[in-house]
């Protein structure tokens, strides 16, 4: 229901924006073309200026990359009263609109919705998504006055409810109606998720918490959920405030199930998450796989940034750009240390054993030792340059950049394991320091470097010019084999002893990416090849998989490489790497210490 509007008077440029109202920005958006994936809606601004402008964000806090959300945007049209306006386009997502600003400004237009992520927006006749920055356009000088959001049942699907983390202010019991948000930041923080989905709550140290799952099957264990997630949730409560409250007095997890999907983004009291049907949790089945991990893993992380990103921040996101790219060298920071706590978290609830913990540590250090761009690009240039490489990910990706997600998490990880050796601190105590510092409220550099000083009892300069704005290998063996944990070097696949990742499907082998200074490389094997056979000797094999290459070289050191390029067929001559080399080892980790490995994992000292 759309909140009433109070009577239109006449106002000066000088007073509009210092009316007081219950709310300058109306926003009803209706979910009535499913079909056609059209969002409807209509934007009411109360007072205008003389000269409006609107605009639509470029790009969603959270995920780094310009998506251009306005390409999905058609048939604007204003009016006031029953005059039309008349509307100009400044640029790809600017409009100016010529107002009366004594009357309230109606414009109305539509979004085409078709993305199944949990970044922009989507709708058919199962279910309805949007973040408001796909949606809702910006009124410029109003970004900090109160913003309303309605929602229609009528226009909806039957059977359809309505969850957002958005206040409510007049709703009924299916979720639609009319929510609050204090200004454009706050809207635009708050996705909305419509749809029959399955729900159920639970408390985590007295704080409500919803959960929402889209697409689940008849096998789905809600139950199950609800209390791995409290879990979770306690735990990370617990590492930030003790026994206090946290700084949300409620929180919604968006699960959205789909046939083959990950992924997640985080919100200041919600988080929208996606996953494979096949990964959630089952009636009767009391098993742990790995896709329920990695889930879990998942919800552990977004939870995570409830804190670090969304209230302690870049100093350069104190205000967000919507226009362009908002650049910080810091992300090794929130999403590293923040991919750091996500597992560690789940060992700490309970919900994994030092064993599984292990094993996906192995994995974060793998990714980073097997990517050539580790002793390309640091860790800082990599968060900066997230907008144009993590993001854009291409064949080349490995070999010019690191993920500042796992170099991220194991520049956390030698942090927090130095500073326990060395007997005054723990990154623990940093991350609740920095909060006491900062709070809610932007952070720097300088800020970490502080405050590792004050709890390290000296400066850690020289470890941030290493580990966060160099090159150099981390000193992560060292640490862990300190901390009762054993590094076997084992041997490596064949895909990373020859330098290649590849995709095989329906007897093809297909080159994705060749990585630096490897067997391959040296060979002239390129991205796009499809690798067809080997000759060895007289004999020539055909392929299907990368593996039958050492079924059919045998003993012999050095093959010809049959492949396929752009039409053309080539012949390479490959070395095959023995095992053992040192580009062909796999680092494994086992618990050998079990009583001081646990100091670490169970927050002692």
């Amino acid at each position: 229901m759309t909140a009433p509007r109070p009577k239109a008077r006449p106002v000066t440029r000088a007073t509009v924006r210092k009316t007081p109202l219950r709310h300058a920005v109306q926003l009803d958006v209706n979910a009535s073309a499913v079909h056609s994936h059209l969002f409807d809606l209509t934007l009411t601004v109360l007072q205008p200026s003389a000269l409006q402008q609107v605009s639509l964000p470029v790009w969603i806090p959270g995920s780094y990359l310009v998506r251009e959300f306005s390409q999905h945007l058609q048939g604007l049209a204003g009016s006031q009263g029953t005059k039309a306006v008349a509307i100009t386009q400044v640029d790809k997502c600017t409009w100016d609109v010529q107002a009366d600003p004594s009357q309230a400004l109606v414009l109305r237009y539509q979004v085409y919705a078709l993305d199944n992520s949990v970044r922009t927006a989507c709708l058919d006749a199962q279910r309805g998504f949007f973040n408001s920055t796909s949606l809702c356009l910006r009124v410029h000088g109003l970004e900090e006055a109160p913003h309303a959001l309605s929602l229609a049942a009528k226009h909806a699907p039957d059977g359809w409810r309505l969850a957002t983390g958005l206040t409510p202010l007049k709703v009924n019991a299916r979720g639609f109606g009319t929510y609050l948000a204090a200004d454009y930041d706050e809207l635009a923080d708050c996705p909305v998720e419509m749809g029959d989905f399955w729900q159920g709550e639970f408390k985590a140290l007295g704080v409500p918490h919803r959960f929402v799952v889209a697409g689940a099957t008849a096998a789905f264990d809600g139950d199950r959920l609800l209390a791995d997630a409290r879990l979770i949730c306690e735990e990370a409560i617990r590492f930030w405030h003790g026994k206090k409250k946290p700084p949300h007095k409620n929180y919604l997890f968006m699960l959205n199930a789909t046939d083959d999907a990950y992924g997640g983004l985080e919100h200041r009291n919600s988080t929208a998450l996606i996953a494979a049907r096949k990964d959630l949790p089952r009636l009767g089945d009391k098993r742990t796989s790995e896709g329920y991990t990695t889930l879990l893993g998942l919800i552990s992380h977004e939870y995570f940034h409830t804190w670090n990103v969304k209230r302690l921040r870049p100093a350069e996101f104190a205000r967000y750009d919507y226009t362009q790219e908002n650049y910080t060298q810091l992300l090794w920071f929130f999403e590293g240390f923040t991919s750091y706590y996500d597992d560690l978290l789940l060992r700490r609830s309970g919900l994994i054993d030092d064993a599984a913990y292990l094993k996906l540590l192995n994995k974060t250090l793998n990714q980073v030792m097997q990517a050539p761009g580790r002793a390309v690009q640091s860790v800082a240039q990599a968060s900066f340059d997230a907008w144009v490489k993590y993001y854009r990910q291409n064949e080349n990706t490995a070999n010019a950049t690191i993920s500042y997600y796992t170099k991220g998490a194991l520049v956390a990880l030698c942090l927090d394991l130095t500073l326990r050796a060395e007997g005054h601190s723990n990154l623990d105590e940093v991350m609740r320091a920095l909060w006491a510092r900062c709070g809610d409220g932007p952070m720097t550099e300088a800020d970490v470097a502080e405050v590792l000083h004050t709890l390290g009892g000296r400066s850690f300069q020289r470890e941030l010019a290493q580990w966060v704005h160099g090159t150099r290998e981390l000193p992560v063996r060292e640490l862990l084999q300190a901390r009762g944990v054993t590094v076997h070097d084992d041997p490596a696949q064949l895909a990373q002893r020859l330098g290649l990742r590849v995709a095989e499907a329906n007897g093809s082998v297909q080159v994705k990416a060749v990585l630096r200074d490897g067997a391959a490389e040296r060979a002239g094997l390129s991205a796009g090849d499809e690798w067809l056979g080997v000759e060895v000797g007289k004999a020539a094999w055909r392929l299907s998989k990368l593996d039958e290459v050492l079924l059919y070289a045998g003993t012999q050191k050095t093959v010809t490489a049959l492949v396929a390029r752009d039409k053309r067929l080539l012949r390479l001559r490959l070395a095959v790497p023995a095992v053992g080399t040192a580009a062909a080892i796999t680092w494994r980790l086992a618990s050998r210490d079990v009583a001081l490995l646990r100091q670490w994992l169970n927050a002692q000292a």
